[in-house]
């Protein structure tokens, strides 16, 4: 077995530094829990993934390679344009449930791919959360209902408070990889270059299977029940709340989903968890995950160019210093991120990528952006989820409307609008919330292309009650929140 840590990855992308720490150190202990089930393992740092590879070749005479499919393109390209002297055997990933070749043959017939469709036919498939009895056999959802998304957007009431996660303390392999991460940030440094973004310390996330089984069963334990209801509420000081950080371990290997699903659906039935808790939280694995890695090779290679509104704004400096926008919100999340690489699902969607999508932000380079400083971040994920879900640069072919969001969906999802330097109730002038100027001029912007969507019609009716002279204020607002 080859295991490469390549210090070449950072040329194309400085990663947030507990993503490094953790990779790496999950990397470092895979590799000497296969030398204790007796495995052969070569483990290389390196500054050139390509010439580690190579010279490994060289240096054992090795006759055939064996890899993986990797979950996203860039990887096997980058194999593949080695050239290598040798033939290439790749196995079928087993961080899926669905093949490609399955999820094609499931979207071949359908002029529009939706998730809820895909859901449903995942159910069936695997026999999750199905009633036993129904005839046919597997043909109706358990308690009757396939979605129970409508019971899972609560907003936050006073003093609401999730149990603290289930954290783990570096241990010396981990502490060798931290060492590791900050010389090469400093290094960066002395460059007179950017150094990595985010803290490598304290750092508490999983780096073995036993540990993010420990995570997994802890879930179950403590925030499984309380997962549905308050799943899209934002708390200050709450960076986590109910939400099962299982993702990172899910993306690495460290879990596999249907051992997460069956035993989620096993624990949830016997301890009587809430149904929409359950469904709530197998849908993001079993639906929402398959079908963005199904899409994601679906769509083809020219999917991340997609850019439908021709937005083209550099991303600004507050974004990549994770923290200095002066919105409330805004920085309470960059500092979660800065301080863990992980935000919550709605975080993502309503609060960054709704300010992407609304400030005309470049699609691309956001989508770069949230690669780099997620911890569970991969081509795979944010092309489809940033692209698709937050920006609706792909014009529609994952999401049915844009995610365009006002300062009152954050003022009734989270607590963040308490004490903001800006008013929430207010679209124009210097003491406007942005994101209610960046709202009101988005829809302006491209009134008559939304005007098309159906989705869209309520919010471009309440546009064209804006009063002329109002609308000009709000706008001129919006283009000072842009410098």
């Amino acid at each position: 077995m080859l295991l490469i840590e390549s210090d070449s990855v950072l040329a194309r992308r400085r990663y947030h530094r507990q993503k490094l720490v953790l990779v790496w150190s999950a990397m470092r202990h895979f590799a000497a829990d296969l030398r204790q089930d007796g495995w052969t393992v070569d483990y290389c740092e390196a500054t050139s993934f390509a010439a580690a590879l190579s010279d490994w070749i060289a240096v054992h005479g090795i006759s055939a390679l064996h890899l993986m499919e990797p979950a996203e393109r860039p990887f096997r390209q980058a194999i593949e344009r080695l050239n290598l002297p040798i033939p290439l055997h790749w196995h079928r990933s087993n961080a899926f449930l669905w093949s490609r070749e399955d999820f094609a043959d499931w979207a071949r017939p359908y002029r529009q791919l939706r998730m809820e469709l895909f859901y449903r036919e995942s159910r069936r498939r695997f026999g999750v959360l199905m009633e036993p009895a129904a005839e046919p056999a597997g043909s109706k959802p358990l308690g009757g209902q396939w979605n129970y998304d409508q019971a899972n957007r609560k907003p936050p009431p006073k003093g609401l408070a999730g149990p603290a996660p289930l954290s783990f303390e570096p241990d010396a392999i981990t502490h060798a990889v931290i060492a590791k991460v900050e010389r090469l940030h400093e290094d960066l440094e002395i460059r007179g270059e950017s150094g990595l973004p985010g803290r490598s310390e304290p750092f508490g996330w999983a780096v073995t299977r036993p540990q993010a089984l420990a995570v997994l069963e802890h879930f179950i334990a403590t925030r499984l029940d309380g997962f549905g209801p308050y799943q899209d509420a934002m708390v200050q000081g709450q960076p986590t709340l109910w939400h099962a950080l299982l993702s990172p371990y899910l993306n690495l290997g460290l879990l596999g989903p249907l051992e997460v699903i069956r035993r989620l659906e096993q624990a949830g039935l016997e301890r009587g968890s809430p149904l929409a808790s359950l469904e709530g939280v197998i849908r993001q694995i079993l639906g929402w995950r398959e079908y963005t890695h199904g899409l994601y090779w679906w769509f083809g290679p020219d999917y991340p160019r997609r850019n439908h509104f021709g937005a083209d704004r550099p991303l600004p400096t507050w974004l990549e210093h994770l923290g200095g926008s002066g919105m409330a919100c805004m920085d309470t999340v960059l500092a979660e991120l800065a301080a863990t690489g992980y935000v919550h699902h709605i975080q993502r969607l309503m609060v960054l990528a709704n300010y992407g999508l609304i400030a005309g932000l470049d699609p691309q380079a956001l989508t770069d952006w949230f690669h780099r400083q997620f911890i569970d971040g991969y081509d795979w994920v944010m092309q489809t989820n940033v692209i698709g879900m937050g920006l609706f640069a792909d014009g529609g072919l994952l999401a049915s409307k844009p995610y365009a969001a006002s300062g009152s969906y954050i003022n009734r999802m989270s607590t963040y609008c308490k004490g903001c330097r800006y008013d929430v109730k207010r679209r124009s002038g210097p003491q406007a919330c942005p994101f209610n100027a960046l709202y009101w001029d988005f829809l302006a912007r491209h009134q008559d292309s939304l005007a098309r969507n159906p989705r869209m019609a309520l919010m471009i009716r309440q546009l064209e009650k804006v009063p002329a002279e109002e609308l000009v204020d709000i706008r001129t607002t919006a283009r000072t929140v842009l410098g």
